[in-house]
């Protein structure tokens, strides 16, 4: 379990249904062991296996079409921009 990466984003969620879209699309993820997002804190953490990179998750919570503000690997802040 030592090797699993934590992934917290800051996204702009207004609503239980833009939560829920995010919810739901980190729930079908594969390589997710955990993960929770908060309408409240404006955010979502992911627990992840190895092998589910930064850029994978970043990109499965910007398929929702919500504005992810910020993002950080086990602590350490990256980027939000995806390469084209």
């Amino acid at each position: 379990m030592a090797d699993a990466h934590t992934y917290k984003f800051r996204v702009a969620m207004s609503c239980g249904g833009c939560s829920g879209a995010v919810n739901r699309v980190l729930g079908k993820l594969e390589g997710v062991q955990s993960y929770d997002v908060s309408l409240e804190k404006q955010e979502a953490v992911v627990v992840a296996s190895p092998g589910l990179d930064y850029e994978t998750v970043l990109k499965t919570i910007k398929k929702t079409g919500k504005k992810v503000e910020s993002g950080e690997a086990d602590g350490e802040s990256k980027s939000i921009d995806l390469p084209e």
